[in-house]
């Protein structure tokens, strides 16, 4: 069945107003719907396995799982003194080439900034003290939305039908696509995801 093309909101439309000749921008309500088979919850391997380090860093470019949809990432750390970077490459839901550094901090587990649609490649830093020190990476609490905006404009988000909202950590750009994410009060745990927001 032949279907419209998608309605483009960001092509300069205006609503008259009473006010003489001034006019305004016209928002329109968009409905993002992450499916439950894609709302994977939490963890802290569910990218990149539980992997040991060696004496120098590591290029990873294989064994790695997708994210399911945009996500922010994190990484962990298996010993209490482990420091060191794990450098992150990938894309963004748009294709753009994007990277993340996580510091890491002991067996914290440490949220990057950014949201990934695909990951290509992991490097991770030489161990800090010894060689039974490991690193996984996994999906942080935060998905990501597929516009950029200048401002939190989110309306409604709802997990399963249960009304949720934007906890600290949520983030918004008008610049960069995978700076634009949330972090739900109520955590995915592979139920619907439904966020309306103005765009």
């Amino acid at each position: 069945m032949e279907q419209l093309s998608a309605y483009n909101p960001f092509i300069g439309q205006h609503l008259k107003t009473h006010a003489g000749e001034t006019t305004v921008d016209r928002a329109y309500i968009a409905h993002y719907v992450i499916p439950a088979a894609s709302a994977t919850a939490a963890g802290a391997a569910n990218v990149l396995a539980a992997t040991a380090l060696t004496t120098t860093t590591k290029i990873v470019t294989t064994g790695i799982t997708q994210p399911p949809t945009p996500r922010v990432l994190s990484a962990t750390g298996s010993a209490a003194l482990m420091t060191g970077n794990v450098v992150i490459d990938g894309t963004d839901a748009a294709g753009v080439a994007i990277t993340n550094t996580i510091a890491i901090s002991g067996t914290s587990t440490v949220s990057g900034d950014v949201a990934f649609a695909t990951v290509t490649k992991i490097t991770l830093p030489a161990y800090t003290t010894a060689d039974t020190e490991t690193i996984s990476v996994g999906l942080a609490g935060a998905f990501g939305l597929p516009y950029k905006l200048p401002y939190d404009t989110v309306l409604k988000i709802y997990r399963d039908g249960t009304a949720t909202t934007s906890a600290t950590g949520t983030s918004f750009s008008a610049t960069v696509l995978s700076s634009n994410y949330i972090v739900p009060t109520l955590a995915l745990n592979a139920k619907q995801i439904d966020v309306y927001m103005i765009v």
